[in-house]
């Protein structure tokens, strides 16, 4: 069993554990260190998987990324990094982070959420490649590992651009 929080200071050793043991590497625990010190940041968006005794087996976070289109910069959320302790995965813990970071987002008002993930994952959550949305990778990859999912339907109708990670993104 296990319930799902936000973050808080007494967890930030643990989450930096699932992501090394989760990745195999330093990648993704840098990352959170590096957006959580970042303008980037949304607390309330750096959530956990908690089991009864208190001990953080996932962990998920959502930042501030944007849109370049060419009329501005359009903000939008980056999922990244998803990750569950090991001998945690294939339980849900996953998909119940990622569904209660899609719903905390929508009820602070954001509208999209960029991935680059899993292709027989993150669709059952509403991705979808971001080509389909006019949207493009900074990366080359694989169309179908960069998605897009829409909070708010329409939301990305009239945005066309390329998505920009801020520098906290280079630790990966």
């Amino acid at each position: 069993m296990f319930t799902i929080r936000s973050e808080s200071p007494k967890d930030f050793t643990s989450i930096r554990e699932v992501h090394l043991r989760a990745f195999e590497g330093e990648g993704e625990a840098n990352l959170v260190e590096a957006v959580r010190a970042s303008d980037n940041f949304v607390p309330e968006l750096s959530l956990v998987a908690v089991t009864d005794t208190d001990e953080v087996v996932g962990h998920i976070l959502f930042s501030i990324v944007g849109i370049e289109t060419d009329t501005g910069m359009v903000p939008t959320l980056a999922l990244a990094p998803m990750a569950v302790l090991p001998e945690y995965q294939h339980q849900g813990i996953g998909s119940a982070l990622v569904r209660e970071g899609l719903r905390r987002a929508a009820e602070l008002g954001f509208e999209h959420v960029v991935v680059l993930g899993h292709p027989n994952f993150y669709p059952k959550f509403g991705f979808v490649p971001s080509t389909a949305k006019g949207i493009q990778s900074p990366f080359q990859v694989p169309e179908e590992v960069f998605m897009v999912h829409e909070i708010q339907a329409g939301s990305l109708d009239s945005i066309r651009g390329t998505v920009k990670y801020p520098p906290a993104f280079d630790h990966v």
